[in-house]
């Protein structure tokens, strides 16, 4: 989910990698607060399971080749977060979700009642009677082998944040409303996460909930997938002027004008391609074995330690003798430039910065690069600075994360069927509505 400037990865649980951020937490009533004591937080909490009526029939299921689409709204910078809009429930209502490749579990904040919820653009969810028991799959991908539930009839989850936010709640199953790129539209049943007990980050905003995306049984588009819905296939394009589109399902794309790259094997819990060299201005820079996640819930790109202290070497140098300082007053990214006059647009920049790529071995075939163009990386700050959009990625650890900045004009595809990660240069303005209109 987007923190801003600090977009972290998510630990979910002793598996997942993730990042939250929440709003600002508002004041739960104090029955609430009574009703889960810290002796019964994750006792049962809803009525005994009803199950929710599945809308779908066999002669509907296996739509290959058919997508759902869902517009996004947001930007890099300056509002530095993503939502997408969910109709979930009987009767169906709308959600604003924060999509997120790093995550799996999909969540809303929720009245169960609720013993802490964060602002939210909507009133809290009111979960179906539906609970998922302890035994189904769906919960056992949520926890480690071994996990005991401390009540049979429900499926608890509690999720923990690297940036100190975090998500305590019970599974519960609703029907979600999706209009299918072949016209039908159909109310699956599907799982999710309501959220009684929420930590915000330390970056709020208003946001209803979590989309994750990401590998898991625990997913939209897995469980899509496994009422053969749609194929497993996840996409998203970022338009650099804000706004673009997501998508689940194999139906957008001509797989033929696709920049394919295999899924790694040895981090099967991340979308990622495996190790990366760095190339500067065209040039090999001897930077290399950069593990690399792509994630959608980074605002932006962040290299570790070495990584980056290394890049910034590089930009520096290239920056000598041009008519361009640091900005040390212009905190909105580490790292800032001033020119003469306030600068207008990344047009008025981009004659002073080089292309940056990432180069991926492919599974030893030919090589396969990720291309980053000066709009993939830099960003004009209300004080007319150019700033750098790639970040020390200390906090992160040893990987290397591609977020939403350098993912912008491109249709970025997650194969999860032929564990293939793909990309295409794009224009992310316009729905599509067949396999080439958006594609360039």
């Amino acid at each position: 989910m987007k923190v801003g400037m600090l977009g972290l990865l998510r630990v979910v649980v002793l598996v997942l990698v993730l990042r939250v951020s929440s709003s600002s937490s508002s004041s739960s009533s104090s029955s609430s607060a009574s009703y889960f004591g810290q002796k019964n937080r994750r006792s049962s909490i809803l009525p005994v399971s009803v199950p929710v009526q599945a809308t779908t029939s066999s002669l509907m299921l296996n739509r290959v080749g058919s997508s759902i689409v869902f517009p996004l709204h947001g930007n890099v910078y300056p509002i530095g977060f993503y939502n997408v809009t969910l109709n979930i429930g009987q009767p169906s209502k709308p959600y604003f979700l924060d999509p997120d490749t790093g995550s799996d579990l999909t969540w809303l904040q929720c009245d169960a009642p609720c013993v802490q919820c964060t602002e939210t653009p909507h009133p809290l969810y009111k979960p179906s009677n539906s609970l998922v028991p302890c035994n189904d799959p769906l919960c056992k991908s949520l926890h480690p082998p071994g996990h005991r539930c401390e009540t049979p009839e429900q499926c608890d989850y509690d999720l923990q944040y690297a940036d100190g936010g975090s998500s305590m709640g019970v599974l519960v199953k609703d029907a979600f409303s999706f209009n299918f790129t072949n016209g039908e539209q159909l109310k699956p049943p599907l799982a999710l996460g309501c959220g009684y007990d929420q930590i915000p980050g330390p970056f709020p905003h208003p946001f209803d909930g979590v989309l994750g995306l990401g590998k898991g049984k625990s997913s939209i588009v897995s469980q899509l997938s496994m009422q053969g819905l749609v194929q497993n296939v996840v996409g998203h394009c970022i338009s650099v002027r804000g706004g673009g589109y997501l998508f689940f399902g194999d139906g957008l794309y001509d797989s033929s004008r696709v920049l394919w790259t295999s899924m790694s094997r040895d981090h099967p819990e991340h979308y990622s391609p495996g190790f990366a060299e760095l190339i500067f201005g065209g040039k090999t820079t001897g930077i290399k074995n950069l593990l690399t996640v792509f994630d959608s819930g980074s605002s932006y790109t962040y290299l570790n330690s070495p990584a980056y202290q290394a890049l910034v070497s590089l930009v520096k140098k290239e920056l000598t003798g041009r008519s361009l300082r640091e900005a040390l007053d212009d905190k909105t990214l580490p790292l800032c430039w001033k020119g003469r006059r306030p600068f207008k647009s990344l047009n008025d920049v981009r004659k002073y910065f080089k292309p940056i790529a990432l180069s991926f071995a492919n599974g030893g075939k030919a090589k396969t690069q990720f291309e980053l163009p000066p709009e993939a990386y830099l960003i004009i700050s209300r004080m007319g600075n150019v700033c750098l959009g790639i970040i020390d990625g200390k906090e992160t650890g040893p990987l290397n994360i591609i977020g939403d900045i350098s993912m912008q004009d491109k249709m970025v595809i997650y194969n999860n069927e032929k564990q293939l990660i793909g990309w295409a240069p794009a224009n992310c303005d316009r729905i599509p509505k067949s396999k080439t209109t958006s594609i360039w």
